[in-house]
C-alpha cells in the first residue's frame, strides 16, 4: 500500500446522507431520531486477516468515541470523530471489534519530512488490508498536526482500507488523508519514544523499537 509522501493522492469524499425526523414520545416530547448516514465498503481483494465488512447503513455521524491502542511500548489513547469522518471511524471501531488490530506490528516510521508511524496491516509489508475499501473523508482544510490519527491509502481516490498512521510531530502533508481522530498526550508520548530510536537501517523503513499493538480496546 502506499502511503504518504510518495504518490499525490486525489480524494473524494462520497457520503449519502440520510435525513433525520422528529418522533413523538408516549410523554409528547419532541425526540429527534437521526439514522446518521449510509457508507459503502467496495470489496477489494482478500482481507490479510479473516473480517467481515462492516454494515453500511445508519452510520453514526454525530459525537465521539474513545479507543485504546494496547501497544508494548504503552498506551495510546484515542478519540475518534465520527462528525469528521463517520464511514472511517465505523471501520476502524469494526475491525477493533473482530480483532483485526491484535498482535500486530506497526511496519512504517518515517522521521525525516514528515513524522509518522504507520500500522493496521497484519502482514507487516504495507500491503495487507481488510478486503474492502472506505471513502476518503477529507476537505481543503484538512492538516496533520501532532497528536493526529489519519487513514494510509494507495494512489487512487477511496482505496483506504486498515492502515492508519499516527502523527508525532507537524507534518507537511497535502488534504487527501482522512483524520479521523487525535491521540491523549500520554499516547503522542509513546509514539514520539518509539520515533526517537529511529529507522532500521536494514530496511530504512521499519522502527527500532518495538511497535506492537497488543489489542485495541473501545471505550
Amino acid at each position: 500500500m502506499r502511503t504518504p509522501p510518495l504518490p499525490v493522492i486525489a480524494a473524494a469524499a462520497l457520503l449519502a446522507l440520510v435525513g433525520c425526523q422528529n418522533a413523538n414520545d408516549s410523554a409528547g416530547d419532541d425526540v429527534a431520531a437521526a439514522t446518521g448516514v449510509t457508507c459503502e465498503y467496495p470489496p477489494d481483494g482478500e482481507p490479510a486477516r479473516a473480517v467481515d465488512p462492516p454494515p453500511g447503513e445508519n452510520v453514526p455521524d454525530q459525537g465521539t468515541v474513545t479507543a485504546t491502542l494496547n501497544m508494548t511500548a504503552g498506551e495510546v489513547g484515542l478519540t475518534l470523530d465520527r462528525a469528521q469522518a463517520p464511514c472511517t471511524v465505523n471501520s476502524f471501531m469494526s475491525l477493533a471489534e473482530q480483532g483485526y488490530y491484535d498482535d500486530t506490528d506497526c511496519h512504517r516510521l518515517v522521521d525525516f519530512g514528515i513524522f509518522i508511524l504507520q500500522c493496521g496491516d497484519p502482514t507487516a509489508t504495507g500491503t495487507g488490508g481488510p478486503g474492502y475499501t472506505i471513502p476518503d473523508e477529507v476537505d481543503d482544510d484538512t492538516t496533520y498536526p501532532p497528536g493526529t490519527v489519519a487513514m494510509a491509502k494507495r494512489q487512487p481516490p477511496n482505496t483506504g482500507g486498515s492502515q492508519f498512521f499516527l502523527v508525532w510531530a507537524d507534518t507537511p502533508l497535502p488534504p487527501e488523508y482522512t483524520v479521523f481522530g487525535t491521540m491523549d498526550q500520554a499516547g503522542l508520548d509513546v509514539i514520539a519514544g518509539i520515533a526517537a530510536q529511529g529507522v532500521d537501517g536494514a530496511d530504512q523503513v521499519s522502527p527500532i523499537a518495538e511497535a506492537r499493538i497488543e489489542s485495541v480496546t473501545l471505550g
